[in-house]
């Protein structure tokens, strides 16, 4: 069975960094877009970071500049490094994967951004 799993997450002060990573279960990793979306209560999940299996990137825009995604294919990972984080960064993480094989999601991993 596909699977996610997201690690990393926790409390962190605003302006701090925290990175996220992702590991997925099954080879599909190779050929599928991954990324990571975030979600609270009461609102839309929404796209944070998105990579290609070639290497593309595509940032929301409140967290270019800030955010970074890469992938290592040969450990079928994929991680976000936040940096400048504020308070609006508070949310559940959640990895995702796309692509012929499927559309896949993980449990999410909670992000809290407060002194």
């Amino acid at each position: 069975q596909v699977q996610l799993e997201e690690s990393g997450g926790g409390l962190v002060q605003p302006g701090g960094s925290l990175s996220l990573s992702c590991a997925a279960s099954r080879s599909f990793f190779t050929i599928q877009t991954m990324g990571w979306y975030r979600q609270t209560p009461g609102k839309e999940r929404d796209l944070v970071a998105s990579i290609t299996v070639g290497g593309s990137t595509n940032y929301a825009e409140s967290v270019k500049g800030r955010f970074t995604i890469s992938r290592d294919n040969t450990r079928n990972t994929v991680s976000l490094q936040m940096n400048t984080l504020t308070p609006d960064d508070t949310a559940v993480y959640v990895c995702a994967s796309g692509g012929a094989t499927g559309n896949y999601w993980g449990q999410g991993s909670p992000v809290t951004v407060s002194s």
